[in-house]
């Protein structure tokens, strides 16, 4: 397979750069596993779930982790904390006129905070802070919101670009599980109402999400490591539900790699798992886990679209694309969504 069979034209005023009024009021196109699609509203997911079902969410939150500073010499400088490593070194990424040395002197925030590049890690820049990272970007940080918005972060994002059920104590991502910004307080109420349950993995998302695939040849491309963790209280829901015969769904591709890095790394039978995942899932994949999946619309030639193309075939999310690019759904972060049948599924 190439890069290239996964490409399409999308015009530029159909990517979502402001969320709509209320977080539930987006379309769904639902996929089936025949590869049948119909259009609906995403309120509808009350309809197209079964009582017993399991809904699979990713509770981390997004940092404030874009810092602006300065360097001794003045020059400008832009750093995004991609990692914590502890209280106060992390792992980033440095934008400069020229890239820092190991010693370099930064000054962030509003040049009051020193820190110094200690080193390097890959592609990232190791970075000690003068004090602690979270108050440091807590009091000058910028939401890291996706290049593809064209603006600066604003207000409205330090809301939006969250979910409503992360965990505050689960403060590392620099990236939303955007699927999950669809559910607001009322839908979850009334799944739950439902007997649709839901329970909880973390992946915290790194800034590699929006990096391209650069290989034309796919499997020759390396993910970018991220934790994750897929406790026990999560894997005896799934047992549960795959027990009495119902679906398990992954609210959006970070939910559905820590689940399915957890089952690879116990011969593809899901067990309690953390750690970093560099999985890479595109056609070919065979799922342990996830039966279903909630996801946004993503990038051409993205990560994200060859995953969602291994769950159902990269004929029909095509196909789906352009019906979704001719009936004007919003695409990317705060765009519509999709829910999509494992083409195994029954």
């Amino acid at each position: 397979m190439q890069l290239s069979d996964f490409n399409f034209d999308l015009p530029d005023e159909l990517i979502a750069r402001y969320p709509l009024e209320q977080r539930s009021a987006s379309k769904l196109l639902y996929l089936k596993a025949d590869g049948q699609y119909e259009d609906h509203l995403f309120t509808d997911i009350l309809d197209l779930l079964e009582p017993g079902d399991l809904l699979i969410l990713n509770d981390t939150k997004v940092m404030k982790a874009r810092l602006k500073g300065k360097r001794a010499s003045g020059g400008q400088i832009e750093v995004l904390v991609e990692r914590l490593l502890d209280a106060q070194h992390a792992h980033c990424h440095i934008k400069a006129s020229n890239a820092p040395k190991a010693g370099a002197a930064i000054f962030l925030g509003e040049g009051e905070i020193p820190a110094t590049v200690t080193g390097r890690h890959e592609n990232l820049f190791v970075v000690e802070f003068s004090e602690p990272i979270l108050s440091v970007l807590e009091r000058y940080g910028q939401l890291p919101i996706p290049p593809y918005f064209n603006r600066e972060a604003e207000d409205i994002d330090n809301v939006r670009y969250q979910t409503v059920f992360h965990d505050p104590n689960k403060l590392a991502s620099v990236a939303a599980p955007t699927a999950s910004l669809h559910f607001d307080e009322t839908l979850m109420a009334k799944l739950a109402a439902k007997n649709i349950q839901h329970s909880f993995v973390t992946l915290h998302v790194g800034a590699g999400t929006f990096l391209p695939v650069r290989s034309q040849d796919i499997e020759h491309h390396v993910m970018h490591s991220e934790w994750c963790d897929v406790p026990v209280e999560t894997v005896q829901r799934i047992q549960e539900t795959q027990a009495r015969g119902h679906k398990v769904i992954a609210v959006g591709t970070t939910a559905t790699r820590a689940l399915e890095s957890a089952a690879q790394a116990h011969g593809g039978n899901i067990a309690a798992w953390s750690g970093d995942t560099q999985i890479f899932i595109y056609p070919g994949y065979q799922f342990c886990v996830v039966d279903r999946l909630i996801t946004n619309f993503h990038l051409p030639e993205s990560t994200l679209l060859l995953l969602v193309s291994a769950l159902s075939s990269r004929e029909h999310i095509l196909k789906c694309y352009q019906h979704a690019i001719e009936q004007h759904y919003r695409f990317f972060s705060y765009g519509d969504a999709m829910l999509i049948d494992a083409k195994f599924s029954t």
